[in-house]
């Protein structure tokens, strides 16, 4: 490979040259070169924000957009095979998940190259391998242990790309000596191997893209989708997209983010998990924002539900779907009164979701696509709920009025506990993990351990009356992290990056300011060249 100005520092192994082609490494290069330095100032301009927050400064809708807000426009077109999305199965993009995934029966696959997957080379390149030739239909797989077959149905799921968000970098590849962003990376690789062979099968480049916090991070991707169909020579308007509004600021912006992406989008996401972070991290130093547990803030409770209403109202206000989110519960093997406990929770979640006036919902297991099917088809039997318009003015204290709820010792012990679980699974190459029949990905992590920095820095008692200090947090490691060793055993825990994971906690619970994204440094640290 010889791509002037390009750099690949990460192994090429068999395989990793029909990906990354001079073709389409100059694809990337020409992606970076154009967009890098507006990500960068797109980024500072968080950071600017972050500041005047942590100085008193409230979130609130921008007047300078509000002549886009209620006005009467319409997003482009809709592709024939995103109009009915009424249930979506997500996960990594690792061969057996993409083949089960596609074979779900679901109406479409996210797959995911950011917080379900650890970003390590290997991961990403593999990934974008694998669906590769999912589009193509040659994928397949024998089960090394079972010697079991994995192949493609006939019939299968629409297939969704999620690249990682615009803070994220792909330090294997690099451009004029500069990181390319994550996010390029794995649009432009997707994009550039199977733009044209998607359209020729009557499908085309859908995407997901997460992490927006502002109308001009909407721009951005815009920006980079007329370039890359430009490049390709393909029409404006092919590449469709999903923006997950999975951040405080985001949902302030939500009609302002559709207008930008106009001809480009076909629906919001309420990414529940990552949401509930980001109105800890956004709100982190103000004592009237803090959080009770996190297993009391449900969808149900105000500002999560008006949060959802708002996102379906925005949508179907300008003709966009409003997509659902994750129930994080899953199938539980050998306990039966488990499973049924389950399956009722991600039944009542999907029957509010439907209710609502939501066009579709996630599930993270195969097993539970059954279950949201058959709520979504009972309650929604068209293909979408877009004449159905919420009746609420969802007001900025709507938004940003904290729950009540408690705040306990094993509310504390739970998010250290999660905590460690996540991150070890993420150290070991495990992005979506099983943990106390939840399946969780990144946000868990970034939940657990905001959470615990926030009580501690507006000196939050619990309440049974301990002060949410150093003293404590250490005494809860300790013990969860004892815990953990019980419940794997000495070898694993030894082997299964425990330790690691405790000390990646300890640094993000204990910094000063705290961290805008855990994945941050643990690349850095573990996965970069």
């Amino acid at each position: 490979m010889s791509v002037p100005g390009v750099q690949i520092t990460g192994p090429m192994k068999p395989g990793y040259e029909t990906i990354l082609t001079d073709e389409a490494v100059a694809f990337l290069a020409g992606l970076h070169r154009r967009f890098e330095a507006t990500r960068r100032e797109r980024l500072a301009a968080r950071a600017a924000l972050q500041q005047r927050l942590d100085a008193g400064e409230k979130l609130g809708f921008l007047p300078e957009t509000a002549a886009v807000r209620g006005a009467p426009w319409k997003i482009g077109a809709i592709p024939a095979d995103l109009t009915d999305r009424r249930v979506e199965i997500t996960g990594p993009v690792d061969r057996k998940m993409v083949i089960n995934a596609l074979n779900s029966g679901a109406k479409c696959y996210m797959a995911c190259f950011e917080d379900a997957s650890t970003p390590a080379w290997e991961i990403m390149v593999e990934g974008q391998i694998n669906l590769r030739d999912a589009v193509n239909g040659t994928i397949q797989l024998t089960d090394e242990n079972s010697g079991k077959e994995y192949r493609l149905n006939t019939e299968t799921a629409t297939l969704i790309a999620r690249p990682r968000g615009w803070h994220l970098l792909e330090k294997h590849v690099y451009v004029d000596g500069e990181p390319i962003a994550g996010a390029l990376f794995d649009f432009g690789l997707y994009f550039f191997h199977n733009a044209r062979a998607l359209l020729a099968k009557g499908s085309g480049p859908y995407f997901y893209l997460p992490k927006l916090e502002h109308y001009l991070e909407a721009r951005l991707w815009n920006d980079v989708f007329i370039h890359a169909q430009s490049a390709l020579g393909l029409p404006a308007g092919t590449i469709k997209a999903t923006v997950l509004i999975e951040t405080l600021p985001a949902a302030f912006q939500t009609e302002e983010i559709l207008w930008e992406l106009r001809e480009h989008i076909v629906a919001l996401n309420c990414g529940r998990w990552d949401y509930i972070f980001s109105y800890i991290k956004r709100q982190r130093t103000d004592p009237a924002a803090v959080l009770p547990d996190r297993a009391a803030v449900t969808m149900t409770v105000p500002f999560m539900r008006n949060y959802s209403l708002h996102t379906i109202r925005t949508c179907h206000l300008h003709g966009a779907y409003a997509m659902g989110g994750m129930s994080a519960f899953i199938p539980v093997k050998n306990d039966e009164a488990k499973n049924a406990a389950a399956f009722e929770q991600v039944r009542k979640d999907k029957e509010r979701e439907a209710t609502d006036g939501h066009d579709g919902t996630w599930v993270a297991h195969p097993g539970l696509v059954p279950v949201a099917m058959e709520v979504f088809d009972r309650i929604m039997p068209g293909p979408n709920q877009l004449a159905k318009i919420p009746d609420v003015n969802v007001t900025a204290a709507d938004l940003l009025t904290p729950s009540e709820g408690p705040k306990t010792l094993q509310g504390l012990a739970m998010n250290i506990n999660v905590g460690l679980g996540y991150i070890a699974s993420w150290l070991r190459g495990q992005g979506a993990a099983p943990l106390h029949n939840l399946m969780e990905d990144a946000a868990t992590a970034e939940i657990s351990r905001t959470q615990v920095w926030q009580w501690r820095k507006t000196r939050t008692r619990l309440d049974s009356g301990e002060l949410v200090d150093d003293a404590l947090i250490e005494t809860v490691i300790e013990q969860q992290l004892d815990g953990w060793r019980q419940a794997v055993g000495d070898n694993f825990f030894a082997s299964g990056r425990f330790l690691d994971a405790a000390e990646l906690m300890r640094e993000m619970i204990f910094a000063e300011e705290c961290p805008e994204f855990l994945t941050l440094p643990a690349y850095d640290r573990y996965f970069a060249a």
